[in-house]
């Protein structure tokens, strides 16, 4: 399976970072020994001394989608999770700099926090879920997926036109405003609503 994950989906998360919004989805991968599952601790890694959490509602696709219209997206992915892309901000704004991609600063092993997934139909109208992100029992990243530049079915559209998804495939649909930095010894919980979707000690 991949990863594959959205970037500025949310205008405010684009402002906070100094980016342009953009006018079509930021595509990136990360490969599945990226993922971090089952609450499991992140270990920091030595390669980076600014790593940033991004909490993001994840889609798992259920069925290949290659060419598919927008107006059948929705039949192509059956559960939500959430989950948590880590990033390496040094580096990615090193590579940013320089023109370069963003994988050494986003695919690195354990930084695809996943949660359990829920099916779709269980969870009501998927254009308003609120989700949350707490570090240390506060709050630090609250949003809404009705304020995404690129809603779910029109990410589905636009990526199996250029990229075959499978099952099984995960899609990270972007942060909203508010990332910032882990230290060694924090805890992050992730919320869907009120429900508690994960947690990871940083280790």
């Amino acid at each position: 399976m991949k990863i594959i994950a959205i970037g500025r989906n949310y205008i405010n998360h684009a402002k906070e970072l100094n980016n342009p919004v953009p006018q079509e989805p930021v595509i990136f991968l990360k490969p599945d020994t990226a993922l971090l599952r089952d609450n499991k601790d992140f270990y920091y890694p030595d390669f980076s001394k600014d790593i940033h959490y991004e909490v993001e509602v994840v889609l798992r696709i259920s069925n290949e989608a290659k060419h598919v219209a927008e107006k059948y997206a929705h039949k192509y992915y059956d559960a939500i999770g959430l989950g948590i892309d880590f990033t390496a901000r040094d580096i990615q704004q090193k590579h940013k700099e320089k023109g370069l991609p963003w994988e050494l600063a986003k695919a690195f092993d354990q930084s695809a926090v996943i949660s359990q997934l829920i099916p779709k139909e269980e969870l009501g109208n998927l254009a308003d879920l609120s989700f949350s992100l707490k570090k240390n029992g506060e709050t630090v990243q609250s949003g809404n997926t009705k304020d995404v530049i690129f809603p779910f079915d029109q990410l589905i559209a636009y990526i199996s036109q250029r990229i075959t998804l499978r099952k099984g495939d995960l899609i990270y649909t972007g942060t909203p405003e508010g990332v910032g930095p882990v230290q060694i010894g924090d805890k992050l919980e992730g919320y869907l609503g009120d429900q508690k979707m994960f947690y990871c000690l940083i280790k």
